[in-house]
């Protein structure tokens, strides 16, 4: 069955222009608040879904102008052989190249031929679906798709509640999983009639005063109720129609009471194994009421695990764990740049698969700050805590997020912080300089956009915090190392960096004569690092220096580091 190879909006809601060529599998749609993912899938289902009408309203135009119509068009390809029949579709028929993700008005060899279903919303609010290609509009020719096609190509919207999925009513996923149906009409009605009987039967004895007080009133008044008036349910409160039958359990207890999150599983699983019936399947929110191990069951069902999928599956998420469940090529970020919303996907940048597996949260913010190693993100998020303390907003409440790349390459962040550029983040690198990155690669960097806040030459972070820190600064890093390691182990790692020339005790001794020498400042950073055993090497103990050390003695240290914070706290206050 037919699965989406273009979708184009016009006018819709958030959407002014759209057009976009999604994958056969999964695409799962992120990006920030309001960016217009839920109006991706809600246009999906008002132009594809089996209904014979739809309440429109004008705030379901662009910027409330009904004056430019709303206008969803879904083109389609695998469809049956009835939809590519050329007595009743060929006007219509057209192909879609692949390799261009274009859709061409005449169909040709060696491209798949496609269907494009449109829906126009006019001013007067009345939806209208139809066919459409080029041609057929230009010799002034209309078609729309029989009720029974219409049904077959309809989504499956798996939503917060899948009661109409576990029964069998119209549309529901059940009557697409075989041929067969229930026909139990007589049945039915001798059921709801044998209710109302049994009902009657009881009812009379319990309102027996209240009974014989209408039939004496009745009587009185001239209005015919026979010898007495009964209690039964009313002919219309139990009829039996569609979605009568409906799935339950062993016990008799209905599926539809289910929890969310295992309605969705059951509903997915049931969308799958109806896949060849009906392959479009929309999720909103898909982590919605599902633990991660559920979650990822969840995907698992709807093929994100498959390398030739059967169902086709739009589905928007800010879950972290469900980005990592995915490959990139399922996944796609929606933005709206100069007035045009695109998808992109992020498979198309290079190297960014580990990320997503790594750093999925990056992906769902806004601002990114790709940082050297931990020892950075550490010192990025104890700032800012620091900056919050003096009432400043949080960079997580304003969308930012951090990404660790190793430290073990110089070049890294700066590669990782061009690939992000590439997907629209606005991306700041916080790196160390005693490891100089290719000069190639951080102008690439910063010609695309982004911005660095690097320590000055030949020195690592634990080297610009010793040199320019004051003298208080310095101490209260020394007490927080013997506190973190030890003391006998701090002192151990001055000397061997000394070769046995300076102790610990020598050092807290200079401070008192003399305050700290460049020599000795010089020192301490190289053994504050030493390899393996870092006095902060975590994101916890730089998150504490950085918060409880650096912030509260930054107006006493050197000019130059004040300029290198002050950027990095103008950048992610802008965000």
């Amino acid at each position: 069955m037919g699965k989406i190879c273009q979708l184009e909006i016009q006018n819709f809601r958030s959407i002014k222009e759209m057009s976009w060529a999604p994958s056969a599998g999964i695409n799962c749609l992120v990006g920030p608040g309001d960016s217009g993912k839920s109006t991706i899938l809600d246009a999906i289902d008002l132009c594809l879904g089996a209904r014979r009408s739809v309440a429109f309203g004008d705030t379901d135009f662009h910027d409330l102008d009904v004056t430019r119509p709303i206008v969803i068009s879904a083109t389609l390809d695998g469809l049956p052989d009835e939809l590519l029949n050329l007595d009743s579709y060929g006007d219509f028929l057209r192909g879609f190249d692949p390799a261009t993700s274009r859709v061409e008005d005449e169909p040709r060899e060696g491209i798949p031929t496609v269907l494009t279903l449109r829906l126009r919303v006019a001013a007067d609010l009345e939806p209208v679906w139809a066919l459409y290609s080029e041609r057929a509009e230009r010799d002034g020719l209309e078609r729309g798709l029989a009720w029974k096609e219409r049904a077959l190509l309809a989504p499956a919207r798996i939503g917060s509640f899948a009661n109409s999925n576990l029964s069998w009513s119209r549309n529901s996923v059940l009557n697409r999983l075989t041929e067969d149906r229930a026909d139990l009409g007589a049945q039915l009605a001798a059921a709801a009639r044998q209710a109302r009987a049994n009902f009657g039967d009881q009812a009379d004895a319990q309102l027996a005063d209240t009974l014989a007080t209408v039939t004496q009133v009745a009587n009185r008044l001239g209005v015919s109720v026979g010898i007495s008036a009964k209690a039964l349910l009313d002919a219309h409160s139990v009829s039996i129609g569609d979605g009568a039958i409906a799935l339950h359990n062993e016990d008799g207890i209905p599926l539809r009471s289910l929890g969310t999150g295992s309605s969705r599983l059951l509903v997915a699983g049931l969308q799958r194994e109806a896949a060849d019936s009906a392959c479009i399947a929309l999720v909103d929110e898909v982590e919605y009421g599902l633990e991660p191990h559920r979650l990822a069951r969840l995907l698992d069902s709807l093929g994100a695990k498959e390398g030739a999928p059967t169902l086709q599956v739009f589905m928007t998420s800010h879950s972290p764990v469900a980005l990592r469940e995915l490959a990139a090529d399922q996944v796609f970020i929606v933005r709206s740049r100069r007035g045009r919303h695109c998808a992109q996907r992020v498979g198309s940048v290079d190297g960014i698969q580990g990320m997503l597996r790594k750093d999925a949260e990056a992906f769902l913010a806004k601002s990114v700050v790709v940082c050297e190693g931990a020892s950075e993100v550490g010192f990025g998020r104890g700032l800012d805590q620091f900056w919050v303390g003096e009432g400043h907003t949080s960079f997580f409440a304003l969308g930012g997020a951090y990404v660790d790349t190793g430290g073990s390459e110089p070049d890294r962040c700066f590669e990782r912080g061009s690939a992000l550029l590439k997907l629209g983040y606005r991306v700041l690198v916080l790196a160390d300089s005693d490891k100089p990155p290719t000069p190639a690669v951080v102008k690439g960097f910063h010609d695309a956009g982004g911005e660095s806040v690097v320590w000055r030459p030949a020195r690592a972070l634990e080297d610009e915090l010793f040199h320019s820190l004051s003298d208080e600064a310095i101490d209260a890093l020394l007490t927080k190392a013997a506190a973190n390691l030890g003391r006998d182990l701090v002192n151990e790692h001055i000397k061997s960096k000394s070769d046995g020339k300076v102790d610990l005790s020598a050092v807290e001794l200079e401070r008192i004569l003399d305050g700290f020498s460049v020599e000795t400042k010089t020192l301490l950073g190289i053994a504050s690092r030493t390899k393996g055993n870092g006095w902060f090497k975590s994101v916890t103990a730089f998150q504490e220096v950085a918060k409880e050390v650096v912030g509260p003695h930054l107006a006493t240290a050197d000019a130059d580091f004040q300029a290198l914070i002050n950027k990095l706290r103008a950048w992610i206050h802008a965000a």
